[in-house]
């Protein structure tokens, strides 16, 4: 196990944001604990989004304020303004994140400006984050394919990716936030942005299962020297923007690849399959983690 791989947990936001039915904050505060003490280098935890757009996540205050802090371990927040940057600074997040599309239309349909517009809006929330010390995450969103467009242009992602660096981003997210790319679409986006960013350090790849394919996608990333992962644990999550969307690639998906590569990630996969039963016993639907199904039968 001589490399190391950096796993986002991201169950908790990106997860949880999609469910229809209300999520006990209880729930929510005891979800990123267990994550916390499962080894995860890095949860994203809750967003201080408007409560109009995501009722969801209209608790983010007291999640953040109810966990357990693990020594180590980085805890993030989405925030979309200044005013969310400032919700997330008094619940002492150790990062923000920031989004914006690499899709036109998809930047014109749902906030009606341009992708530069949008991350020019971003420019006093990344100032203030870097004032405050806290690490500063940019999410590349709709990086292999749009609802609205279809196939997103690399060179489109490229430019989003130097917007992201010139805000003075630590971490830039590929994310396929719709779940459509391919392998070989995945190594010519993650060629093209390896220009421009580090991949070794300062890439993230960001993959949805809609059509199965976040393991392939997360191998072709690794092929072209991606070493950070997103994923949520069993398969939390969707997509409002594609029908049939589903979650991202499930976590314990990741670790039983990662694992069965030899890499090292200091997560427990048989701690993540327990928690991964649990959540879903608690939403009430079944996990869609393939391997954590397995692992959990085999454990019974």
């Amino acid at each position: 196990m001589s490399e190391h791989i950096k796993i986002v947990e991201v169950g908790p936001r990106d997860g949880l944001q999609n469910e229809k039915q209300p999520v006990d904050t209880a729930v929510k505060i005891e979800l990123v604990d267990r994550l916390s003490a499962a080894g995860f280098p890095n949860i994203e935890a809750a967003s201080f989004v408007s409560p109009k757009w995501v009722p969801q996540m209209a608790d983010g205050a007291q999640v953040m304020g109810g966990i357990r802090r693990r020594s180590g371990t980085i805890y993030s927040v989405l925030v979309p303004n200044l005013r969310g940057f400032e919700g997330a600074l008094a619940a002492q997040a150790d990062e923000v994140v920031i989004f914006g599309a690499a899709s036109e239309a998809f930047s014109q349909r749902n906030i009606n400006c341009s992708i530069a517009e949008s991350i020019a809006r971003f420019e006093p929330v990344a100032a203030a984050a870097k004032q405050a010390g806290l690490r500063l995450r940019g999410s590349i969103s709709c990086s292999l394919g749009c609802p609205y467009q279809g196939e997103t242009p690399v060179a489109a992602v490229v430019d989003v990716a130097e917007r992201f660096l010139a805000l003075g981003c630590d971490e830039i997210d590929v994310a396929d936030t719709i779940g459509v790319g391919t392998a070989a679409q995945v190594k010519r986006v993650m060629q093209a942005v390896g220009q421009v960013v580090d991949l070794g350090t300062r890439v993230a790849g960001h993959f949805h299962d809609t059509y199965g394919q976040g393991v392939a996608n997360i191998l072709a990333a690794l092929d072209c020297g991606v070493r950070i992962f997103h994923s949520s644990v069993a398969g939390l999550g969707g997509c409002p923007y594609a029908k049939g969307a589903t979650g991202n690639v499930a976590t314990e998906d990741v670790l039983y690849l990662l694992n069965g590569l030899g890499l090292h990630t200091g997560v427990d996969l048989d701690a993540v399959v327990g928690i991964g039963q649990w959540i879903s016993e608690r939403i009430a639907r079944p996990t869609a983690s393939r391997a954590g199904r397995a692992l959990a039968l085999k454990r019974a």
